[in-house]
């Protein structure tokens, strides 16, 4: 098994305790909750294509914070260069994961509904800056 590398984006050894994952965990409950009721709300007005596309668009961001936490916690970060380098990483990674979710969705899905997409992808999008407030 290979040793752990040294600096600022430092893998993390197996004896290295896991990472605090509430917050993200909390952040990613809210999303699926909004998203819930983003499509509830987007099938009663636009019936089941509606729904279809807010849970799409809600998704979208939900997979990509999701796939942001691992990537994070994947690198473990020891020290303040490493936090810097591992959320520049993870970011990039959910970046790349929404622009190509994104394409997809709206490259196969002929009947999308802009507006429960549009408003679904932009509160989970905002959801997420609440990690920052979220406390023990």
């Amino acid at each position: 098994m290979p040793e752990a590398l040294e600096g600022p984006g430092e893998i993390a050894r197996p004896s290295d305790p896991p990472p605090d994952t509430r917050p993200i965990r909390t952040v990613l409950k809210w999303q699926l909750i909004a998203t819930a009721a983003l499509g509830a709300l987007a099938g009663l007005w636009a019936g089941g294509h509606g729904l279809l596309s807010a849970v799409l668009g809600g998704g979208v961001n939900i997979a990509a914070n999701a796939l942001y936490a691992v990537a994070y916690a994947k690198l473990r970060p020891s020290n303040a260069g490493g936090v810097v380098i591992a959320a520049v990483r993870a970011e990039a990674s959910k970046i790349v994961v929404v622009i190509v979710l994104l394409a997809v969705i709206l490259m196969t899905y002929r009947e999308i509904v802009v507006a429960p997409f549009i408003a679904a992808f932009l509160v989970t999008a905002l959801l997420f800056r609440i990690v920052l407030f979220v406390r023990d």
